[in-house]
C-alpha cells in the first residue's frame, strides 16, 4: 500500500487526520502539502501541530510572508509556505535545509517550489476541494520506509471515518 484517500466533510475531520499523522511523526519526516489556494493546507498543518503536542493555544498560521514558522512540541515543527517563492535560492537566509533534513518534522505548503530539493523520502498529501467545507485528502507514502509505515498505520487510519461513516479508500 502506498496511498490512502479520505473524505472529510468538515474542518473537524481534516484536523483529526492531521492530528493522527502528527502524533506518529518521527524526526526527519517531511510532509508535502499539495492543493489549490484555500484548499485547507494550513488547517491540515494545524492538525499536524496538535498531533505533535504543540499547545492548542499557540496560533498555527500560514507563514506565507515569513516562509517558515517554527513550533515546539514533541518534535520541533517547521511549517513552510513557499507560495511566494520564485527560486529556492531565496531561502538561503532561512533554516530550510535544517527543516527538511534535520531532527524535527517539516510541513511544506507549495512543495513544487523546491524543485529537486524536495526530499525523495516524504509524505505527499493532496487536498482537493469537493464542497464548501468538504475535502478529499490523498495520503501518499513516498519512499520505501514510509510505505512500510503506512502499512502499519492502515488499521488505525481506517477507523478515521467521515461524519457520514464513509471509510477511506486504499490506493
Amino acid at each position: 500500500m502506498q496511498e490512502l484517500t479520505f473524505r472529510s466533510h468538515d474542518e473537524e475531520r481534516t484536523l483529526a487526520l492531521g492530528s493522527f499523522l502528527g502524533s506518529r511523526l518521527e524526526p526527519g519526516d517531511v510532509l508535502a502539502l499539495w492543493g489549490e489556494l484555500g484548499a485547507g493546507k494550513t488547517l491540515f498543518a494545524r492538525g499536524i501541530a496538535w498531533g505533535l503536542e504543540v499547545p492548542r493555544e499557540v496560533p498555527i498560521t500560514s507563514p506565507t510572508f515569513a516562509f517558515i514558522h517554527e513550533y515546539e512540541g514533541r518534535l520541533h515543527l517547521y511549517h513552510m509556505d513557499l507560495y511566494r517563492l520564485s527560486h529556492p535560492d531565496e531561502l538561503d537566509t532561512l533554516p530550510w535545509k535544517e527543516a527538511l533534513y534535520g531532527r524535527g518534522a517539516a510541513v511544506v505548503e507549495w512543495p513544487d517550489r523546491l524543485g529537486a530539493d524536495l526530499p525523495p523520502e516524504r509524505w505527499d498529501i493532496e487536498i482537493r476541494v469537493t464542497g464548501d467545507a468538504s475535502r478529499e485528502i490523498l495520503l501518499r507514502a513516498v519512499g520505501k520506509r514510509n510505505g512500510a509505515r503506512l502499512e502499519l498505520w492502515a488499521p488505525d487510519l481506517f477507523d478515521l471515518r467521515s461524519e457520514s461513516g464513509e471509510p477511506c479508500r486504499r490506493g
